[in-house]
């Protein structure tokens, strides 16, 4: 994976407050720390940090010029993202020289087409490996071409590119390949799912019903809520 270089600030603002003002102003808050050294806090420019994310993965390698003069190679350890917004709202970067071997977690993705009638449960999405920090694999791939039910794809299973070492338990389970269900299995489970959502519109109308007089049904659930968190 090639490297993006990004410039950055240094961050004298901290707390929710600092770091709100940091996101206003478009960029993102985030710190980085490693090999001894005192953590630095700093402010990236959001759009180019969410496109270079986009283009190479949570494991994308930053080569970072900080208006101080600092220049270092760093990796994302940690993003906090706003599920809503979706944007990043905070970023933990790894200290990394070149030649240094890192752990990271890995996409896994799965090629190739089972058995006809199948279900694939993707047990682990990621996988531990170690190597060279600038060599990091956006993503490593396991086969399931032809797999039949009861085929399970372990770490051990997945290809790993040159001077790239599995760190996790070979055994560890990555894809399993199930049997679909017939029309007539699902025909079956039908009434269990048609009756436990029968029982679930009951409950809430019968906490709808209990609501106090003039209190919506919503803020009468709130206030139960915190009369027994309070009790």
């Amino acid at each position: 994976m090639s490297e993006v270089k990004i410039s950055a600030e240094p961050r004298t603002e901290f707390g929710k407050g600092g770091a709100r003002r940091t996101r206003r102003a478009g960029k993102v808050p985030a710190v980085l720390y490693g090999h001894g050294e005192k953590p630095k806090h700093i402010a990236l420019p959001a759009r180019e940090f969410a496109a270079a994310i986009r283009k190479g993965g949570a494991n994308q390698l930053f080569a970072i010029e900080v208006s101080d003069g600092t220049q270092v190679l760093a990796l994302p350890k940690a993003i906090q993202r706003d599920p809503i917004k979706d944007t990043f709202e905070h970023v933990d970067l790894l200290l990394v020289r070149r030649g240094e071997k890192v752990t990271v977690e890995v996409p896994v993705e799965l090629t190739g087409e089972a058995a006809q009638d199948t279900l694939i449960v993707h047990d682990h999405d990621t996988l531990s490996v170690t190597a060279d920090a600038t060599k990091v694999p956006d993503h490593l791939e396991a086969s399931i071409a032809g797999a039949e039910p009861g085929v399970q794809v372990t770490a051990a299973d997945v290809q790993l590119p040159a001077g790239v070492e599995l760190a996790a338990d070979p055994e560890l389970p990555v894809a399993t390949v199930t049997a679909a269900p017939t029309a007539e299995q699902l025909e079956a489970t039908l009434p269990e799912v048609e009756e436990a959502a029968e029982e679930a519109e009951a409950e809430v109308g019968e906490e709808t019903a209990e609501a106090p007089e003039g209190v919506p049904a919503a803020e009468a659930e709130e206030a139960a809520a915190e009369a027994k968190t309070e009790a």
